[in-house]
């Protein structure tokens, strides 16, 4: 059986519940309840299980803190010996405006600590990764109040429909694999 994993970044702790950095988790947190998957709480993260059309899905949020993602993704892509071409990790980026959809199948960590972290454990940055956009609307040097900062009331109406559409995304990268899944919904306007 053809085994994924599908990564949501965030920092575990009622203190980063709904801020722009666990946007990734946010993500995984509506796949799993539109599935009625639950999350257990085991070695290196939170993880919850299922299969879609005959495919074993692993759903990770790794409770390592975003600095060390990497040890997460790397013990469980070992522990089910999952491929990397399998492995979609689901990230927030200050690079793209608030909702915007960005599927990748390698590429630069852009500053981003998660990833950053996961690129050099695995020792490689080809791996797919689906950049959610939270924005930049903050003062020079605010980055980390910013990225910290919980969404408000707005921002997480515009923002629930494009969580859908990344859950879309998952179905579709389990599926179809990610050139596929590029062509149908980075052409689209999300």
């Amino acid at each position: 059986m053809d085994k994924y994993l599908i990564v949501g970044l965030g920092n575990v702790g009622d203190e980063y519940d709904m801020t722009r950095h666990n946007t990734g988790f946010m993500v995984l947190d509506a796949f799993a309840k539109a599935s009625n998957i639950v999350f257990s709480d085991k070695r290196y993260g939170f993880v919850g299980e299922t299969s879609i059309k005959g495919r074993k899905v692993f759903l990770l949020k790794p409770s390592t803190y975003m600095n060390l993602s990497g040890n997460a993704v790397r013990y469980w892509m070992n522990k089910e010996n999952i491929d990397i071409e399998r492995l979609l990790v689901i990230v927030d980026d200050i690079a793209l405006p608030l909702g915007a959809l960005r599927l990748k199948p390698a590429g630069s960590n852009a500053g981003h600590n998660g990833l950053g972290n996961i690129q050099s454990v695995l020792g490689t940055d080809h791996y797919c990764r689906l950049r959610v956009g939270i924005g930049n609307d903050f003062p020079r040097g605010q980055q980390i109040n910013w990225v910290l900062g919980r969404f408000d009331e707005e921002e997480i109406k515009a923002l629930e429909p494009k969580i859908e559409t990344a859950c879309e995304i998952i179905k579709s990268f389990v599926l179809t694999g990610v050139d596929f899944t590029m062509n149908a919904f980075n052409k689209k306007k999300l």
